[in-house]
């Protein structure tokens, strides 16, 4: 059976472990794409809410939903939620059965993320780290861009069930890379958000009219996804749009310990993990990354 048919077939079980902004509406893709799906999440009461709401079953344990799964996708906060589902004699790597694909979307370290391919591997499983870039609009849209690292063979049988929630799917290399990649990816970010913060503010202190002064940069080489999409509520000063600064603290504390094995140098990235830390301390630990404006406008 070609791989495309078999990730739609009735006969094909996934497990999903993990219902949080990002994972419910990803496990609800695959539901509605017709695959079996079993769900589990630490607070029962949100698997029973999705299975109310999807066709699937919520179980009442790791063990009960990852038996004979085909694939079997985690998507949890960090390390230390990483290693509390996939091992122990209750975890995934135990109960999962020989032969599955272990896939985990959670921004965590490359270390874990070796660490679990290794055990995998060991009872004949295989693991794919896979952050995604999309935020919950992406999970929610089922157009989340996904870097993976693992084996080619596996990455290719689990092609056809992430691309029901992905709009790109690249395999950079082994375990560990996907992890990496998204590293890249926010150290990106965390200075392109510092810049465009530091542009506006100082538009508004120049008495511009800033939202003209985007209309015509935004057409020039300035232009990027945070400026078309995150200038006009930062200039509201709207802050409830996606991923939120503890979160980032999270994903930005990653890249400097991984800077530091590879001996990378992040001077920026470094100083924008502080500037976050001012916003944590302005009571914005859940306001999005976007919010580092907010920061110039305090200070100033």
């Amino acid at each position: 059976m070609a791989l495309t048919d078999w990730s739609k077939s009735m006969t094909t079980t996934v497990a999903f472990i993990g219902l949080g902004v990002m994972g419910y509406p990803m496990a609800g893709h695959l539901a509605n794409a017709g695959l079996s799906v079993r769900v589990w999440n630490r607070s029962g009461e949100k698997a029973t809410q999705w299975a109310s709401e999807h066709s699937g079953a919520a179980c009442d344990s790791i063990a009960l939903a990852v038996r004979d799964a085909d694939f079997v996708i985690t998507c949890v906060g960090a390390d230390k939620d990483l290693i509390e589902v996939f091992e122990g004699d209750e975890g995934i790597i135990a109960n999962a059965p020989e032969g599955a694909i272990l896939i985990d979307h959670t921004t965590a370290s490359a270390g874990i993320a070796e660490r679990l391919a290794e055990s995998a591997g060991a009872r004949k499983q295989a693991f794919i780290d896979a952050p995604v870039s999309g935020g919950q609009q992406g999970a929610q849209n089922g157009a989340l861009t996904i870097m993976c690292g693992g084996a080619e063979q596996a990455f290719e049988k689990a092609r056809p069930v992430m691309a029901h929630y992905a709009r790109a799917l690249n395999l950079m290399g082994p375990a560990g890379s996907g992890q990496k990649t998204k590293m890249v990816n926010q150290i990106a970010i965390a200075g392109l958000v510092q810049g465009l913060s530091e542009a506006l503010h100082f538009a508004e202190q120049a008495e511009l009219d800033v939202r003209k002064v985007v209309d015509v940069i935004s057409k020039g080489a300035a232009q990027s996804w945070q400026m078309e999409n995150r200038s006009g509520t930062m200039i509201d000063g709207e802050f409830d749009h996606g991923f939120a600064v503890d979160w980032m603290r999270k994903d930005l504390g990653i890249c400097l310990e991984e800077a530091r094995k590879v001996n990378a140098s992040l001077p920026v990235t470094a100083l924008v993990d502080q500037f976050y830390a001012d916003v944590q301390s302005m009571g914005g630990r859940r306001w999005d990354t976007s919010s580092l404006i907010q920061r110039l406008r305090k200070f100033r």
